[in-house]
């Protein structure tokens, strides 16, 4: 079959590769009819991680079930499911506790898996046209068989999910002012899932004009961070006060201005600065034990500079971790079938397969109003 592999930093291709078989009577076959680029993609593309070539990529896939396991009892040939990007089994502790995304089974020695991303367990990626799901009953979300809805329902795999998740972790609740930093695609469905919610006013920072637009249509209230200091633009639109809630959607790439120049903890500072005394932080965007790119020895290690006196002298809470998506998925799949949510707003453009290393490219440099990839590698 074919499918996008990691060659080396800032290169993939579209390569054949072993087409997938059961390896166990949980597992079945997805015949991969929509897969997303994620911007944690993008992480091991510009080699700022220990993947290794050959690696096939893609953790947001959804399909058809083309061959089922004898021991699944719960999907059927021909259904129409999507897959969480947390690898999980269902029966360990964490599982059972709700946090499918720290599975204490399918990736020996490390707490989660997920397809197709390095140090996340053996189980190759989805940017592919067939995908091997493991545990399938608890792994596949059944969909209205179809094609409606196709670029909302990929997006259950991760983004909608996560932006969620940050959410949650940050206890918006109705009536909360929000501060959501970074536009891109999670940071996109953590505002749409604060408004969701019930928030009162939900603010945006990023530079990247697209991605504030979109901020816009949704409701949110854009803040160009190139324009002045987000923290005192957000205080000046609350009285000084600051937000009731803030969500970190960028992590440990954060760019501290508009020639790229990195900072892996601004994001972090500003938010303390940015809430007000007593506040809740949640911190979806992802943050790495090692970084070889990273700007200093210290990030190398991923050990930030954070201010922990300001963050105690305020009395802030925070929430983090990768998304553990069965948790959410289910009910935000119905808010997509009774019509009360389109996340797919997000999605700007949609390829076949073999356009992906040209997607890959043009996604990374945040061009041409690039904000969120669509693969179909049936087309």
């Amino acid at each position: 079959m074919k499918a996008i592999v990691y060659k080396e930093p800032f290169k993939v291709a579209v390569e054949e590769v072993e087409n997938p078989r059961l390896q166990h009577p949980n597992d079945v076959i997805v015949r991969v009819t929509s897969t997303a680029i994620c911007g944690s993609d993008l992480h091991m593309y510009e080699g700022r991680t220990a993947a290794e070539p050959g690696i096939v990529f893609g953790h947001e896939n959804m399909g058809i079930v083309e061959e089922v396991g004898e021991g699944v009892t719960s999907i059927a040939e021909g259904d129409r499911v999507v897959m969480p990007f947390n690898v999980a089994c269902g029966f360990c502790k964490n599982c059972v506790a709700g946090y499918t995304g720290f599975c204490l089974t399918v990736n020996p020695g490390f707490a989660g898996g997920a397809y197709g991303y390095v140090a996340m367990g053996p189980w190759p990626g989805g940017q592919a046209e067939r995908l091997r799901v493991p545990y399938a009953d608890f792994n596949c979300l059944k969909l209205p068989k179809g094609t409606e809805h196709e670029t909302d329902f990929i997006l259950l795999a991760d983004i909608f999910p996560t932006g969620y998740h940050g959410c949650e972790l940050a206890q918006v609740s109705p009536g909360d002012s929000v501060a959501v930093y970074g536009g891109g695609p999670v940071g996109l469905m953590a505002a749409y899932s604060a408004l969701l919610r019930g928030a009162s006013r939900v603010f945006v920072v990023d530079r990247v004009a697209e991605r504030l637009a979109k901020a816009e249509e949704i409701g949110a209230i854009p803040i160009n961070f190139t324009e002045g200091s987000p923290v005192e633009q957000i205080k000046e639109q609350t009285n000084g006060e600051g937000t009731d809630k803030g969500v970190d959607a960028v992590g440990y790439q954060a760019q501290a201005d508009t020639q790229g120049r990195e900072e892996p903890a601004i994001v972090l500072n500003s938010l303390i600065d940015t809430v007000r005394p007593t506040a809740m932080l949640g911190v979806p965007g992802l943050y790495v034990p090692a970084d070889p790119g990273g700007p200093d020895e210290s990030a190398k290690q991923g050990k930030l500079l954070v201010s922990v006196g300001r963050f105690f002298e305020k009395g802030l809470r925070m929430g983090t971790g990768q998304c553990n998506v069965k948790r959410y998925n289910r009910h935000l799949r119905d808010l997509i079938i009774a019509g009360r949510a389109k996340p797919s707003f997000v999605v700007s453009h949609e390829f076949p397969l073999n356009k992906g290393p040209m997607a890959y490219e043009k996604f990374d440099k945040r061009v041409e109003g690039y904000t969120k990839v669509v693969l179909h590698p049936q087309d």
